[in-house]
């Protein structure tokens, strides 16, 4: 029993003295507070809002027939598109883009119709400003959609010239499509990338926050209210005690990511916040665990700046939210999964934005308990023989040194 109250109580301590450490530590702070609550809210203002309307486009009409003036007008009756006016030519249209009059340029060329009629295809090119991708994508589709209406329509004409009476036989759209987007109604970037984007932030906050928690061992071990030696007599329980300081900061910035930014931005929110936080606990443990291997590896608090930068582009690669998993090749699918964000993504976008239950997302969840076990296991190897190690050999060094300086001064003296 006295054991079990002594682990305890040095539980406790290490918590306490991790508490102190990120206190005083401003780099810590930003980690935990500011950037989980301030980084998706200024993320989700760039794409907000989802949809771009009328955006300003000019068109080079080189053919001047009856079907380019239709097609231009088709464009012009696109909610995303909005046409000011016509060019003589592509220096013309680029000076209107230049000095942002315009956003699109549509440069239909000499010969269109001619190559329409003749059954051949008519092609058109579209430039487009890429300073914003929601305006590229509104441009693609509306130009899409009305090709590929007005070549249904030409077809249809075709058809209707080799035989007159085809026209009598059905009446109607023989296979109507209605378009559905289940978990994502109103098509919008936002929507779609921003709950697997929260998830992501949250990982990256955990890890990097740990990261320089470890990398201020190797330095400022002065600082007021910091240990660099802030262990207890068990390595897992240093390890737990670290881990139980970081739940308690976490707990506000987690129910903020998610369920008060979706709710700020009218994100999807078809999931049960607790079953969320439920699915999201073992996410945040093998995140820890990501977090003390990676303590090994940083030897200065700035560095981990420079990873942030680095790993945000590799975890976002392979979450799955801009690069299928089912695409990847072996050796990038078995990177994805051990990375906890992958499967905290995935099962995210199922409860958010799908309304599954923590029993429909059974899979992503089981392998997020497997991560925690399998990345605790391997901080506490790393903690055990690499990082504790090494704070016992800069100790030593710097005993060392500051008896070499005492004993130079009494020689002096």
């Amino acid at each position: 029993m006295k054991k079990i109250k002594n682990y305890i109580k040095g539980v406790f301590e290490v918590y306490c003295r991790e508490f102190k450490l990120i206190l005083h530590d401003q780099g810590l702070i930003l980690f935990l507070t500011f950037l989980p609550l301030a980084y998706p809210v200024i993320y989700s203002l760039i794409y907000n809002p989802e949809l771009v309307k009328d955006v300003p486009m000019v068109v080079i009409d080189s053919d001047r027939t009856s079907l380019t003036r239709e097609l231009v007008r088709e464009l012009d009756a696109c909610d995303q598109v909005r046409v000011i006016g016509y060019a003589a030519d592509l220096p013309e249209a680029r000076k209107a883009m230049d000095n942002h009059d315009c956003f699109s340029i549509l440069e239909i060329p000499t010969g269109f119709t001619k190559a329409v009629g003749r059954g051949e295809t008519g092609a058109a090119a579209l430039y487009c400003d890429m300073s914003l991708l929601l305006r590229y994508r509104g441009f693609l589709v509306a130009s899409t959609n009305v090709m590929q209406e007005m070549g249904g329509e030409l077809l249809s004409k075709d058809i209707n010239n080799i035989a007159p009476l085809v026209s009598t036989i059905s009446t109607g759209d023989l296979m109507p499509i209605n378009n559905v987007s289940l978990g994502n109604i109103r098509n919008g970037f936002d929507s779609f990338i921003m709950p697997g984007v929260l998830i992501l932030i949250l990982q990256q906050c955990i890890i990097l926050a740990l990261g320089m928690a470890g990398g201020a061992r190797h330095e400022r071990a002065a600082v007021v209210g910091y240990n660099p030696h802030n262990n207890s007599n068990s390595v897992i329980g240093t390890m737990i005690g670290k881990a139980l300081c970081y739940f308690t900061i976490l707990g506000l910035p987690i129910i903020f990511l998610v369920h008060y930014v979706p709710l700020i931005f009218s994100f999807p929110m078809a999931g049960n916040v607790l079953e969320e936080l439920a699915f999201l606990t073992p996410m945040v443990l093998a995140s820890m665990g990501v977090g003390f291997v990676f303590q090994a590896f940083v030897t200065e608090r700035e560095s981990v700046f420079v990873s942030w930068v680095v790993t945000s582009i590799f975890f976002l690669l392979v979450s799955g939210l801009i690069w299928p998993r089912y695409d990847m090749p072996s050796v990038w699918k078995f990177l994805s999964g051990l990375c906890p964000a992958t499967w905290g993504v995935e099962g995210f976008v199922k409860m958010n934005s799908n309304g599954a239950g923590l029993w429909q997302v059974k899979e992503e969840y089981e392998m997020l308990w497997i991560l925690a076990a399998g990345w605790w296991v391997a901080a506490w190897c790393i903690q055990r023989w690499v990082v504790l190690p090494a704070a016992g050999q800069r100790s030593s060094r710097k005993s060392k040194i500051n008896d070499k300086a005492l004993s130079q001064s009494v020689i002096d003296k």
